[in-house]
């Protein structure tokens, strides 16, 4: 069993460098939407990152054993390949159509659908806190999106009910390559399953994509293109690094105050740059809602630490 090092201070500085570089992943996204579309942009962020995990497990001599690859292996494999490639592509369909403190509260259903998946396929149970933390997040939900009710329930098929239907699906496909991933530990290590995902889907994407739309991008785009990738590797890198300083359910219950900080940048965002998006309409139950969103998402993370098999993981789309 992997024994942190007990350097809470790294573990919760390298924590909080993931929540804030997740928390303005869905922003620069949204600004690069607007130049290019949603499977371009994922096969850029597949490739680039696919490109320096290889050159870093190559200098540590690491590079997977793909003969490992069959059977049931090579089944969970596949799950994880097809459902890590389509939560990035689904994410980006999202939040194509929402806003991103949208994006960033639905989303947050990820790990709660990799928990529930724990209870069906591991057998798992809630304990009282763990269900309490639950009750929150939903109801925490519902009062985040109070100002939509109208708008989700009389226009279903509208932009922004097709766009949270979207991000629905990313956050049960991430549930699905997690609960995947977890087996897979027992034969590669996690950045080998990353580099076989990023090569795997970087050429599943070829034919949907069109990556001669870089040469158009105005300065501003390339510069969100660039975080973007950049994003995927640091905000990741990032987050392993935590987990080996500090407890990963300590670890979750920060990265569960993602949601908090996509709002307030774009808050922030919408003050100085009135022009570049629309902000989230939010009044005193939306905020009160995303704080539950956040509270319960920590405390069913804290909560199952000593019971909970799996390892429950923010996803970074």
């Amino acid at each position: 069993m992997h024994t942190v090092s007990g350097r809470w201070q790294l573990g919760l500085t390298l924590s909080l460098t993931t929540v804030f570089l997740w928390g303005l992943l869905p922003i620069a996204l949204k600004g690069v939407l607007l130049q290019m579309d949603a499977v371009t942009v994922t096969w850029y962020r597949f490739a680039v990152a696919a490109i320096f995990v290889f050159f870093y497990m190559a200098l540590r001599k690491r590079i997977p054993d793909f003969r490992a690859i069959k059977g049931l292996i090579g089944i969970l494999m596949l799950i994880a390949i097809l459902g890590l490639c389509a939560n990035y592509v689904f994410y980006l369909f999202g939040v194509d159509k929402i806003t991103p403190s949208s994006a960033q509260v639905m989303i947050q259903t990820a790990p709660m659908f990799m928990l529930l998946g724990g209870l069906l396929v591991f057998k798992e149970s809630f304990n009282k806190w763990q269900w309490l933390g639950f009750a929150s997040f939903v109801i925490g939900l519902v009062l985040f999106f109070n100002m939509r009710f109208t708008e989700i329930l009389s226009n279903l098929d509208g932009a922004y009910t097709v766009g949270l239907f979207w991000m629905l699906l990313a956050a049960i496909t991430w549930a699905a390559y997690a609960l995947a991933q977890k087996q897979l530990l027992n034969t590669f290590t996690s950045n080998q399953i990353m580099f076989i995902i990023y090569i795997t889907s970087t050429i599943i994407l070829v034919p949907w994509s069109e990556p001669s739309q870089v040469v158009s991008l105005s300065a501003i785009g390339w510069a969100l293109l660039t975080f973007c990738c950049l994003n995927t590797i640091v905000a990741y890198g990032a987050f392993a690094e935590a987990l080996a300083h500090w407890e990963a359910s300590r670890v979750s219950a920060i990265l569960a105050l993602t949601p908090l900080v996509t709002i307030m940048s774009m808050k922030v965002v919408a003050y100085f740059f009135p022009d570049y998006l629309p902000d989230e309409p939010m009044n005193a139950l939306s905020i009160v809602g995303s704080i539950m969103v956040v509270l319960g998402s920590a405390t069913t993370a804290v909560a199952g630490k000593k019971k909970s098999k799996l390892i429950k993981k923010s996803p970074s789309p």
